[in-house]
């Protein structure tokens, strides 16, 4: 297979060129930057100097390809809606309409769960449960209407499928692990509600198994679910998690309500005065990781044959060899 990646220098797509590679696959990824360009070329994949924008060097790069991957997006939790609307709807858009003028066959959209945030609690969601009407936060929402155009897509020669893996983690994760690691140095940390609830998740790798999965049997205009399979109980994992690193959280606490009203004080001070930088605290981010959210995989496992071959234990001690 020849694959078009996006977002190749970021952690998923990092470990998606590896992933393609190892099966022998030939891999064009998507760069911004000469260092973006380093890092896709010592993974052995052929650098395409353009961006999300870039229209025409996407068409140019995918000429040829068998499948693109999209894992391109912003993903923060605070930030411009004019920033988030760009990369994560307009850039969507701008691949499905590159992959179609390549002309692709297939296309395999990087989705998540948090494109649910914003309506009931999400506890053992499968693919039935519908977008909220008023999602909580920008990412949640451009994410959500990106997949949206995704499936949309589906048809006339391009089959579209969407992975939705819940708490992608794993060794060179440079995002959600760093933030939480800068966190408990500063003392900013604390669990919220106690921590003591599920959650489902999903290494960077299984990430990855569903993804190519996805590309060769995944059904055009579908979604799946991804995760390790069991939920885990949210403060153990995340416990064991900065271990690997040598750090501990601690048992600072405090009760998800009280935590839920200072978001929403900080958001409405943030987008009134305006402040600086982003709140310390915001709704999404309690949400996400401040309460249980579990998601059932059990549509990819029967239809696309996913197993989640990396174990927790697998990939925590893949980490603390990282660290050592």
């Amino acid at each position: 297979m020849i694959a078009f990646v996006t977002g190749g220098s970021g952690f998923v797509g990092r470990a998606l060129i590896e992933a393609l590679r190892g099966k022998g696959d030939e891999v064009r990824a998507l760069v911004r930057s000469d260092k973006a360009t380093e890092t896709v070329v010592a993974l052995g994949a052929a650098p395409v100097r353009g961006d999300l924008d870039d229209v025409a060097a996407m068409i140019d790069g995918m000429r040829g390809c068998d499948a693109v991957f999209h894992s391109a997006a912003h993903v923060k939790d605070w930030g411009a809606a004019e920033e988030f609307h760009r990369v994560n709807v307009q850039g969507t858009q701008n691949v499905i309409d590159a992959a179609r003028s390549a002309p692709v066959p297939r296309l395999v959209h990087i989705g998540t769960e948090a494109a649910l945030i914003g309506g009931a609690p999400i506890i053992n969601a499968d693919e039935t449960r519908a977008f909220p009407a008023r999602p909580i936060g920008l990412y949640p929402l451009t994410k959500g209407l990106a997949e949206t155009r995704v499936r949309a897509a589906n048809g006339e020669g391009l089959a579209t499928v969407v992975v939705r893996p819940r708490f992608i983690w794993g060794k060179g994760d440079t995002s959600v692990l760093s933030n939480m690691v800068q966190a408990v140095k500063d003392g900013r940390f604390m669990w919220i509600g106690g921590g003591n609830y599920k959650t489902s998740t999903c290494h960077v790798r299984n990430v990855c198994e569903g993804a190519l999965l996805a590309a060769e049997k995944g059904r055009g205009g579908e979604a799946y679910f991804l995760t390790d399979g069991e939920p885990v109980m949210f403060r153990e994992f995340i416990t064991k998690m900065l271990k690997t690193q040598g750090i501990y959280p601690g048992t600072k606490t405090m009760p998800r309500g009280v935590v839920y009203a200072m978001a929403s004080v900080c958001e409405l001070l943030w987008r009134a005065l305006p402040l600086k930088g982003a709140p310390p605290i915001n709704r999404f981010v309690v949400r996400v990781i401040g309460s249980e959210v579990t998601v059932n995989d059990a549509k990819a496992r029967r239809e696309l044959g996913y197993v989640g071959r990396v174990s927790i234990e697998e990939g925590l001690q893949e980490m603390r060899e990282g660290v050592a």
